[in-house]
């Protein structure tokens, strides 16, 4: 009997909180930084938010090894297909090799569950994927152990339409909701922008205002 997608996720159920928002005139992507092995905290200031070009970011959830590894491969793909089209990688195209990814690798998967977010011709856009490949578009999204908590403050205070200025004090304090509550997400927090200017990603002296203004 084949194991179930519950037996694929168990793993990358078990700790983290990851948020994305589309906002109109880009997304924000939040994570918390603690990296945890069952109840041992592994690492204080891990990193679950990457820059995959200057248009393009991506939150991980999981297992570190294949995360890291499906990051390494989008970098090098979207640069190529900015070398060879002339063009930057459209999000979908993005989310669509990913999926591809992890579904070929069904049998032995890749324990990932991954947010996708950037902008494009077509504007800001986030996918959501799971470990099995399914992809599907979202416009407020959250992942990892802390998502119940994090949803609890975005689907109450998060709108569409929103600015990104607007958006990221929202989704600030969904992110440190889920770290007060979740014993598997903690220690500090990562937030990035991505909008027509490019990727962004909040700094030290940023956060400690961005905290006290919350």
């Amino acid at each position: 009997m084949y194991p179930s997608l519950e037996d694929f996720t168990e793993g990358v159920a078990r700790g983290t909180t990851t948020i994305g928002v589309v906002c109109k005139d880009g997304v924000v992507l939040a994570t918390d930084t603690r990296a945890t092995m069952g109840y041992f905290i592994a690492h204080k200031r891990a990193k679950k938010v990457y820059p995959i070009a200057d248009h393009l970011a991506m939150t991980i959830a999981g297992a570190v090894g294949d995360a890291q590894a499906v990051v390494d491969i989008l970098k090098a793909n979207a640069e190529l297909y900015r070398l060879q089209s002339g063009v930057v990688m459209p999000v979908s195209a993005a989310a669509r090799l990913v999926a591809n990814i992890l579904f070929s690798a069904r049998l032995t998967p890749l324990l990932l569950q991954a947010l996708i977010g950037g902008v494009d011709s077509a504007g800001p856009r986030i996918f959501a994927l799971d470990p099995l490949g399914s992809v599907t578009e979202e416009t407020c999204v959250s992942t990892g152990s802390g998502s119940p908590i994090a949803y609890g403050v975005l689907e109450s205070q998060f709108r569409e339409g929103m600015a990104v200025k607007d958006a990221v004090p929202v989704v600030l304090k969904a992110v440190t909701s889920a770290m007060k509550r979740d014993a598997a997400s903690g220690d500090s927090f990562d937030v990035a922008m991505v909008t027509r200017d490019g990727y962004r990603e909040v700094g030290e002296e940023e956060k400690k205002t961005l905290v006290l203004r919350s």
